[in-house]
Protein backbone atom coordinates (compact mmCIF):
# COMPACT_ATOMS: atom_id res chain seq x y z
CA UNK A 1 0.00 0.00 0.00
CA UNK A 2 1.19 3.69 -0.83
CA UNK A 3 0.01 6.45 1.26
CA UNK A 4 0.41 9.54 -0.86
CA UNK A 5 1.27 12.31 1.90
CA UNK A 6 1.05 15.70 -0.14
CA UNK A 7 -1.89 15.73 -2.54
CA UNK A 8 -3.39 19.23 -3.61
CA UNK A 9 -6.86 17.55 -5.07
CA UNK A 10 -9.18 20.96 -4.67
CA UNK A 11 -7.28 22.60 -7.33
CA UNK A 12 -9.89 23.71 -10.38
CA UNK A 13 -8.07 20.91 -13.08
CA UNK A 14 -9.66 17.79 -10.69
CA UNK A 15 -12.89 19.47 -10.61
CA UNK A 16 -14.25 17.36 -13.14
CA UNK A 17 -13.04 14.35 -12.62
CA UNK A 18 -12.34 13.67 -9.05
CA UNK A 19 -14.11 10.64 -8.64
CA UNK A 20 -11.92 8.75 -11.45
CA UNK A 21 -8.88 10.47 -10.02
CA UNK A 22 -9.48 8.41 -6.46
CA UNK A 23 -10.75 5.39 -8.45
CA UNK A 24 -7.17 5.94 -10.26
CA UNK A 25 -5.01 6.15 -7.17
CA UNK A 26 -7.10 3.50 -5.46
CA UNK A 27 -6.30 0.61 -8.45
CA UNK A 28 -2.61 1.62 -8.36
CA UNK A 29 -2.16 0.48 -4.82
CA UNK A 30 -2.93 4.12 -3.02
CA UNK A 31 -4.26 3.05 0.48
CA UNK A 32 -4.41 6.71 1.91
CA UNK A 33 -4.31 10.23 0.68
CA UNK A 34 -3.41 13.31 2.78
CA UNK A 35 -4.75 16.62 0.84
CA UNK A 36 -3.00 19.54 2.72
CA UNK A 37 -4.88 23.44 2.78
CA UNK A 38 -2.88 26.78 1.73
CA UNK A 39 -5.27 28.81 3.60
CA UNK A 40 -8.56 28.71 4.96
CA UNK A 41 -10.51 28.19 2.23
CA UNK A 42 -8.40 25.35 0.81
CA UNK A 43 -8.51 23.90 4.11
CA UNK A 44 -12.12 24.14 4.17
CA UNK A 45 -12.16 22.07 0.79
CA UNK A 46 -9.30 19.92 2.00
CA UNK A 47 -12.05 18.51 4.89
CA UNK A 48 -14.60 18.44 2.46
CA UNK A 49 -12.58 15.96 0.61
CA UNK A 50 -11.81 14.03 3.96
CA UNK A 51 -15.79 13.62 4.84
CA UNK A 52 -16.56 12.51 0.97
CA UNK A 53 -13.74 10.09 0.48
CA UNK A 54 -12.71 7.73 2.66
CA UNK A 55 -8.97 7.37 1.41
CA UNK A 56 -8.67 11.28 2.34
CA UNK A 57 -7.31 12.92 5.05
CA UNK A 58 -6.69 17.06 5.49
CA UNK A 59 -4.06 19.01 6.65
CA UNK A 60 -4.81 22.95 7.55
CA UNK A 61 -2.50 25.96 7.56
CA UNK A 62 -1.87 28.79 5.53
CA UNK A 63 0.93 28.46 3.07
CA UNK A 64 3.66 31.16 2.94
CA UNK A 65 2.46 32.66 -0.25
CA UNK A 66 -1.10 33.35 0.93
CA UNK A 67 0.02 34.54 4.13
CA UNK A 68 0.37 38.16 3.42
CA UNK A 69 -3.44 39.41 5.06
CA UNK A 70 -2.04 37.29 8.32
CA UNK A 71 -3.27 37.78 11.52
CA UNK A 72 -3.75 35.45 14.96
CA UNK A 73 -7.43 35.69 14.46
CA UNK A 74 -6.56 33.39 11.75
CA UNK A 75 -5.32 30.78 14.43
CA UNK A 76 -8.67 30.54 15.80
CA UNK A 77 -10.25 29.79 12.63
CA UNK A 78 -7.38 27.16 12.17
CA UNK A 79 -7.82 25.51 15.67
CA UNK A 80 -11.56 25.23 14.57
CA UNK A 81 -10.86 23.72 11.47
CA UNK A 82 -7.82 21.15 12.90
CA UNK A 83 -10.77 19.66 15.69
CA UNK A 84 -12.03 17.83 12.57
CA UNK A 85 -11.70 14.07 13.26
CA UNK A 86 -9.66 13.67 9.99
CA UNK A 87 -7.39 16.44 10.08
CA UNK A 88 -3.74 14.68 10.78
CA UNK A 89 -1.42 17.81 10.66
CA UNK A 90 -1.22 21.94 10.09
CA UNK A 91 -0.02 22.27 6.77
CA UNK A 92 1.28 23.30 4.42
CA UNK A 93 3.30 25.94 6.23
CA UNK A 94 6.38 27.19 5.91
CA UNK A 95 9.16 29.92 4.07
CA UNK A 96 9.18 31.03 0.39
CA UNK A 97 11.94 33.47 -0.71
CA UNK A 98 11.74 32.63 -4.32
CA UNK A 99 8.73 34.42 -5.29
CA UNK A 100 8.00 36.36 -2.26
CA UNK A 101 4.34 36.71 -2.65
CA UNK A 102 4.08 37.69 1.12
CA UNK A 103 6.46 39.98 2.63
CA UNK A 104 9.20 38.04 4.57
CA UNK A 105 8.50 39.45 7.97
CA UNK A 106 4.83 38.04 7.77
CA UNK A 107 6.17 34.40 6.53
CA UNK A 108 8.33 34.15 9.47
CA UNK A 109 5.04 35.39 11.98
CA UNK A 110 2.44 33.24 10.22
CA UNK A 111 5.14 30.31 10.24
CA UNK A 112 5.98 30.92 14.36
CA UNK A 113 2.18 30.70 15.03
CA UNK A 114 1.11 27.85 12.90
CA UNK A 115 3.93 25.94 14.64
CA UNK A 116 2.55 27.14 18.11
CA UNK A 117 -0.83 25.62 16.89
CA UNK A 118 0.50 22.26 15.94
CA UNK A 119 2.50 22.22 19.29
CA UNK A 120 -1.25 23.25 21.34
CA UNK A 121 -2.58 20.04 19.33
CA UNK A 122 -0.43 18.45 19.23
CA UNK A 123 -0.12 17.58 15.42
CA UNK A 124 2.72 17.65 12.72
CA UNK A 125 3.42 20.17 10.20
CA UNK A 126 3.90 19.71 6.94
CA UNK A 127 6.49 22.07 5.70
CA UNK A 128 7.01 24.35 2.58
CA UNK A 129 10.39 25.62 2.12
CA UNK A 130 11.59 27.16 -1.31
CA UNK A 131 15.13 29.70 -1.17
CA UNK A 132 14.66 29.86 2.62
CA UNK A 133 16.22 26.68 3.63
CA UNK A 134 18.82 28.64 6.32
CA UNK A 135 15.77 30.64 8.17
CA UNK A 136 13.64 26.89 7.81
CA UNK A 137 16.51 25.48 10.09
CA UNK A 138 17.04 27.83 12.32
CA UNK A 139 13.04 27.08 13.25
CA UNK A 140 14.06 23.95 13.41
CA UNK A 141 16.50 24.28 15.87
CA UNK A 142 14.60 26.52 18.04
CA UNK A 143 11.87 24.30 18.56
CA UNK A 144 14.48 20.78 18.53
CA UNK A 145 13.49 19.60 22.10
CA UNK A 146 9.84 21.28 21.73
CA UNK A 147 8.30 17.59 21.07
CA UNK A 148 7.97 19.25 17.61
CA UNK A 149 7.41 16.43 14.75
CA UNK A 150 7.47 17.30 10.99
CA UNK A 151 7.30 16.39 7.62
CA UNK A 152 9.74 18.42 5.53
CA UNK A 153 7.96 18.45 2.23
CA UNK A 154 9.37 18.75 -1.41
CA UNK A 155 12.48 18.74 0.20
CA UNK A 156 15.34 21.13 -0.54
CA UNK A 157 17.98 21.45 1.81
CA UNK A 158 21.20 19.40 1.59
CA UNK A 159 22.77 16.20 2.86
CA UNK A 160 23.80 17.87 6.00
CA UNK A 161 20.67 19.18 6.21
CA UNK A 162 18.66 16.66 5.76
CA UNK A 163 21.03 14.17 8.84
CA UNK A 164 20.21 17.19 11.27
CA UNK A 165 16.17 16.90 10.42
CA UNK A 166 16.38 13.28 10.72
CA UNK A 167 18.67 13.12 14.18
CA UNK A 168 15.52 15.30 15.68
CA UNK A 169 13.35 12.65 14.18
CA UNK A 170 11.82 14.43 11.54
CA UNK A 171 10.71 12.71 8.17
CA UNK A 172 11.62 13.62 4.63
CA UNK A 173 9.89 13.44 1.07
CA UNK A 174 10.44 14.00 -2.13
CA UNK A 175 8.09 14.43 -4.95
CA UNK A 176 8.41 13.60 -8.71
CA UNK A 177 10.94 15.44 -8.22
CA UNK A 178 13.05 13.00 -8.22
CA UNK A 179 12.30 11.51 -11.88
CA UNK A 180 13.56 14.18 -13.58
CA UNK A 181 16.81 13.88 -15.59
CA UNK A 182 18.36 17.00 -14.53
CA UNK A 183 17.71 16.34 -10.69
CA UNK A 184 20.80 14.21 -10.16
CA UNK A 185 21.78 16.79 -6.98
CA UNK A 186 18.77 15.48 -5.72
CA UNK A 187 19.07 12.05 -6.15
CA UNK A 188 22.15 12.40 -3.94
CA UNK A 189 20.94 13.41 -0.99
CA UNK A 190 17.68 11.15 -1.00
CA UNK A 191 20.56 8.43 -1.64
CA UNK A 192 21.47 9.82 2.15
CA UNK A 193 18.39 9.18 3.37
CA UNK A 194 17.44 6.38 5.23
CA UNK A 195 14.22 4.92 4.16
CA UNK A 196 13.23 4.73 7.66
CA UNK A 197 13.08 8.65 7.50
CA UNK A 198 11.29 9.03 4.05
CA UNK A 199 7.93 9.77 2.97
CA UNK A 200 6.05 9.50 -0.29
CA UNK A 201 4.28 12.14 -1.94
CA UNK A 202 3.21 13.29 -4.86
CA UNK A 203 2.54 17.04 -4.62
CA UNK A 204 -0.67 16.70 -7.09
CA UNK A 205 -1.14 18.40 -9.15
CA UNK A 206 2.59 19.72 -9.21
CA UNK A 207 5.75 18.27 -10.31
CA UNK A 208 4.48 15.59 -12.12
CA UNK A 209 6.99 12.58 -12.35
CA UNK A 210 8.51 11.55 -15.79
CA UNK A 211 6.84 9.95 -18.38
CA UNK A 212 4.18 12.29 -17.41
CA UNK A 213 5.75 15.36 -17.08
CA UNK A 214 3.95 18.18 -18.28
CA UNK A 215 0.47 16.76 -17.31
CA UNK A 216 -1.79 17.38 -14.22
CA UNK A 217 -0.70 15.47 -11.80
CA UNK A 218 -2.42 12.87 -9.52
CA UNK A 219 -1.97 10.22 -6.62
CA UNK A 220 -2.09 7.57 -9.31
CA UNK A 221 1.76 8.46 -10.48
CA UNK A 222 2.91 7.60 -6.58
CA UNK A 223 4.59 4.13 -7.81
CA UNK A 224 6.91 6.04 -10.39
CA UNK A 225 8.04 8.17 -7.31
CA UNK A 226 8.84 4.82 -4.99
CA UNK A 227 9.89 3.20 -8.18
CA UNK A 228 12.54 5.89 -8.32
CA UNK A 229 13.19 5.78 -4.50
CA UNK A 230 13.53 1.95 -4.50
CA UNK A 231 16.03 1.91 -7.48
CA UNK A 232 18.34 4.85 -5.74
CA UNK A 233 18.13 2.86 -2.66
CA UNK A 234 18.80 -1.13 -4.04
CA UNK A 235 15.30 -1.77 -2.58
CA UNK A 236 11.94 -2.69 -4.46
CA UNK A 237 8.98 -0.56 -4.84
CA UNK A 238 7.17 -2.87 -2.13
CA UNK A 239 10.11 -1.82 0.33
CA UNK A 240 9.69 1.88 -0.13
CA UNK A 241 5.37 1.01 -0.55
CA UNK A 242 6.09 -0.95 3.31
CA UNK A 243 8.53 1.49 4.99
CA UNK A 244 7.09 4.80 3.87
CA UNK A 245 3.57 3.80 4.94
CA UNK A 246 4.57 2.39 8.38
CA UNK A 247 6.48 6.19 8.78
CA UNK A 248 3.13 7.97 7.75
CA UNK A 249 1.36 6.04 10.35
CA UNK A 250 3.62 7.39 12.96
CA UNK A 251 3.53 10.55 11.77
CA UNK A 252 -0.34 10.96 11.05
CA UNK A 253 -1.49 8.43 13.02
CA UNK A 254 -2.75 6.58 9.48
CA UNK A 255 -2.84 2.83 8.85
CA UNK A 256 -1.65 0.53 11.37
CA UNK A 257 1.93 -0.90 12.96
CA UNK A 258 2.83 -4.04 11.35
CA UNK A 259 2.89 -7.91 13.33
CA UNK A 260 5.93 -8.96 15.03
CA UNK A 261 8.67 -10.51 12.27
CA UNK A 262 11.04 -13.31 12.84
CA UNK A 263 12.46 -13.13 9.55
CA UNK A 264 11.85 -9.89 6.83
CA UNK A 265 12.77 -9.57 3.23
CA UNK A 266 14.20 -6.01 2.23
CA UNK A 267 15.42 -6.28 -1.71
CA UNK A 268 17.02 -9.55 -2.64
CA UNK A 269 18.07 -10.32 1.03
CA UNK A 270 16.15 -11.99 3.96
CA UNK A 271 16.99 -11.12 7.27
CA UNK A 272 16.43 -12.94 10.33
CA UNK A 273 15.28 -11.10 13.48
CA UNK A 274 17.64 -12.99 16.42
CA UNK A 275 16.83 -10.97 19.47
CA UNK A 276 16.00 -7.76 20.96
CA UNK A 277 18.42 -8.32 23.71
CA UNK A 278 21.56 -6.38 23.41
CA UNK A 279 24.68 -5.45 25.65
CA UNK A 280 24.98 -1.90 24.21
CA UNK A 281 21.95 0.70 23.95
CA UNK A 282 23.34 3.05 21.40
CA UNK A 283 21.68 6.32 21.34
CA UNK A 284 20.45 5.60 17.30
CA UNK A 285 19.11 2.48 18.37
CA UNK A 286 15.20 2.34 18.39
CA UNK A 287 15.67 -1.04 20.40
CA UNK A 288 13.72 0.01 23.28
CA UNK A 289 11.03 1.35 21.04
CA UNK A 290 8.66 0.48 18.47
CA UNK A 291 11.69 -1.27 17.34
CA UNK A 292 10.41 -1.33 13.45
CA UNK A 293 12.65 -1.14 10.57
CA UNK A 294 11.90 -0.93 6.76
CA UNK A 295 7.96 -1.64 7.72
CA UNK A 296 8.81 -4.54 10.10
CA UNK A 297 7.81 -4.64 13.65
CA UNK A 298 10.79 -6.67 15.30
CA UNK A 299 9.86 -6.02 18.82
CA UNK A 300 9.90 -9.23 20.84
CA UNK A 301 10.82 -10.49 24.58
CA UNK A 302 13.55 -13.13 25.59
CA UNK A 303 10.71 -15.28 25.99
CA UNK A 304 9.26 -14.79 22.21
CA UNK A 305 12.70 -15.72 20.59
CA UNK A 306 12.11 -18.96 18.77
CA UNK A 307 13.80 -21.89 17.95
CA UNK A 308 16.22 -22.47 15.20
CA UNK A 309 13.78 -24.51 13.62
CA UNK A 310 11.57 -22.36 13.36
CA UNK A 311 13.49 -19.34 11.32
CA UNK A 312 14.89 -22.39 9.07
CA UNK A 313 10.90 -23.05 8.22
CA UNK A 314 10.71 -19.68 6.95
CA UNK A 315 14.14 -19.41 5.16
CA UNK A 316 12.73 -22.10 2.96
CA UNK A 317 15.55 -22.59 -0.44
CA UNK A 318 18.33 -20.13 1.04
CA UNK A 319 19.61 -19.98 -2.71
CA UNK A 320 16.42 -17.51 -3.82
CA UNK A 321 17.82 -15.11 -1.72
CA UNK A 322 21.15 -12.99 -2.41
CA UNK A 323 22.20 -13.42 1.09
CA UNK A 324 20.80 -14.39 4.69
CA UNK A 325 21.56 -11.44 7.10
CA UNK A 326 21.80 -11.96 11.37
CA UNK A 327 20.40 -8.88 11.58
CA UNK A 328 17.38 -7.35 14.20
CA UNK A 329 17.39 -4.77 17.14
CA UNK A 330 19.39 -7.05 19.69
CA UNK A 331 22.87 -8.22 18.90
CA UNK A 332 22.71 -11.59 17.63
CA UNK A 333 25.89 -13.51 19.30
CA UNK A 334 23.76 -13.52 22.52
CA UNK A 335 21.99 -16.00 20.95
CA UNK A 336 25.57 -17.43 19.00
CA UNK A 337 24.19 -21.15 19.34
CA UNK A 338 20.97 -20.35 17.16
CA UNK A 339 22.96 -18.04 14.82
CA UNK A 340 25.05 -21.50 13.79
CA UNK A 341 22.33 -23.97 13.61
CA UNK A 342 20.67 -21.18 10.99
CA UNK A 343 23.86 -20.57 9.32
CA UNK A 344 24.47 -24.35 9.27
CA UNK A 345 21.79 -25.13 7.39
CA UNK A 346 22.37 -21.29 5.17
CA UNK A 347 25.48 -22.85 3.78
CA UNK A 348 24.85 -26.70 3.57
CA UNK A 349 22.19 -25.36 1.00
CA UNK A 350 23.81 -23.15 -0.95
CA UNK A 351 23.01 -19.82 0.75
CA UNK A 352 25.18 -16.55 1.67
CA UNK A 353 25.31 -15.49 4.96
CA UNK A 354 26.02 -12.23 6.72
CA UNK A 355 26.16 -11.05 10.42
CA UNK A 356 25.84 -7.83 12.16
CA UNK A 357 27.32 -7.58 15.08
CA UNK A 358 28.45 -4.73 17.50
CA UNK A 359 31.79 -7.16 17.54
CA UNK A 360 31.00 -7.86 21.25
CA UNK A 361 30.97 -11.43 20.56
CA UNK A 362 33.74 -12.52 22.51
CA UNK A 363 33.15 -10.32 24.89
CA UNK A 364 29.76 -11.65 25.59
CA UNK A 365 30.44 -15.32 25.10
CA UNK A 366 33.38 -15.23 27.27
CA UNK A 367 35.72 -16.88 24.98
CA UNK A 368 37.29 -16.45 21.34
CA UNK A 369 34.43 -17.68 18.85
CA UNK A 370 36.04 -15.75 15.99
CA UNK A 371 37.03 -19.32 14.75
CA UNK A 372 33.27 -20.72 14.38
CA UNK A 373 32.38 -17.80 12.29
CA UNK A 374 34.76 -20.31 9.19
CA UNK A 375 32.36 -21.95 7.15
CA UNK A 376 29.19 -20.46 8.36
CA UNK A 377 29.23 -16.77 8.21
CA UNK A 378 30.73 -15.10 5.06
CA UNK A 379 30.67 -11.94 5.81
CA UNK A 380 30.88 -9.63 9.39
CA UNK A 381 29.95 -6.37 9.48
CA UNK A 382 30.69 -4.24 12.67
CA UNK A 383 29.86 -1.86 13.96
CA UNK A 384 32.45 0.88 14.55
CA UNK A 385 30.58 4.12 15.04
CA UNK A 386 33.57 6.12 15.98
CA UNK A 387 37.59 5.77 16.16
CA UNK A 388 37.96 8.01 19.52
CA UNK A 389 36.83 5.16 22.23
CA UNK A 390 35.54 8.12 24.86
CA UNK A 391 32.64 8.79 21.89
CA UNK A 392 32.22 5.45 20.84
CA UNK A 393 31.22 4.69 24.95
CA UNK A 394 28.84 7.18 24.34
CA UNK A 395 27.36 6.35 21.09
CA UNK A 396 26.96 3.23 22.19
CA UNK A 397 26.39 3.89 25.83
CA UNK A 398 28.80 0.95 27.09
CA UNK A 399 32.24 1.32 28.66
CA UNK A 400 34.98 2.93 26.36
CA UNK A 401 37.51 -0.16 26.87
CA UNK A 402 34.81 -2.23 24.64
CA UNK A 403 36.29 -0.41 22.02
CA UNK A 404 39.28 -2.14 22.27
CA UNK A 405 37.03 -5.23 22.19
CA UNK A 406 35.44 -4.64 19.25
CA UNK A 407 38.62 -3.88 17.19
CA UNK A 408 40.44 -7.30 18.56
CA UNK A 409 37.41 -9.01 17.41
CA UNK A 410 37.28 -7.50 14.05
CA UNK A 411 41.21 -8.49 13.77
CA UNK A 412 40.37 -11.87 15.07
CA UNK A 413 37.57 -12.50 12.51
CA UNK A 414 39.39 -11.26 9.10
CA UNK A 415 41.10 -14.77 9.43
CA UNK A 416 37.90 -16.36 8.90
CA UNK A 417 34.96 -14.21 7.56
CA UNK A 418 34.96 -10.99 5.06
CA UNK A 419 35.00 -8.17 7.73
CA UNK A 420 33.08 -4.60 7.30
CA UNK A 421 33.69 -1.76 9.66
CA UNK A 422 30.71 0.59 9.47
CA UNK A 423 29.94 4.18 11.18
CA UNK A 424 26.43 5.56 11.44
CA UNK A 425 26.69 8.63 9.39
CA UNK A 426 25.95 11.49 11.76
CA UNK A 427 27.63 15.18 11.45
CA UNK A 428 29.18 14.46 14.75
CA UNK A 429 31.19 11.72 13.42
CA UNK A 430 33.88 12.46 11.08
CA UNK A 431 33.53 9.74 8.46
CA UNK A 432 37.05 10.14 6.46
CA UNK A 433 39.24 9.22 9.53
CA UNK A 434 37.17 6.55 10.27
CA UNK A 435 37.53 5.38 6.57
CA UNK A 436 41.36 5.86 7.04
CA UNK A 437 41.84 4.06 10.30
CA UNK A 438 39.46 1.37 9.08
CA UNK A 439 41.42 0.77 5.79
CA UNK A 440 44.62 1.25 7.07
CA UNK A 441 45.05 0.00 10.87
CA UNK A 442 42.77 -2.25 11.25
CA UNK A 443 43.08 -3.90 7.31
CA UNK A 444 38.98 -4.47 6.41
CA UNK A 445 36.22 -2.94 4.47
CA UNK A 446 35.04 0.05 5.75
CA UNK A 447 31.09 1.12 4.98
CA UNK A 448 29.08 4.35 6.21
CA UNK A 449 25.58 3.85 7.11
CA UNK A 450 22.78 6.62 7.63
CA UNK A 451 21.04 7.16 10.90
CA UNK A 452 17.50 6.53 11.18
Amino acid sequence: MFIDTHAHLYYPNFSGDADEVIERANSAGVGFIIVPGTDLATSVLAIELADKYECIYAAVGVHPHDSKDWNTSIIDELEKLAAHKKVVAIGEIGLDYYYDFSPRDIQINAFEDQIQLALKLNLPIIVHNRESNDDIMNFARKYKDSGLKAQYHCFAGSIEDARELVEMHHYISFPGIVTFKNAQSTRNVLSRIAIENLLLETDSPFMTPIPHRGQRNEPSYINLVAEKIAEVHNLTATDVARATSYNAFKLFGIGMKPGLSFTYQIGQSLYINVTNRCNADCVFCDRKGEAVINGYSLKMSKSEEPDADIYISEIGDAKQYKEIVFCGYGEPTIRWDVVKQIAKYVKDNGGQTRMNTDGHGNFINKRDITPELKGLIDTVSISLNSTDPEQYGKLMRVDPSLHGEMLDFAKKAKAYSHVVLSIVGLNEVDSETAKKFVTKEVGVDFREREYF
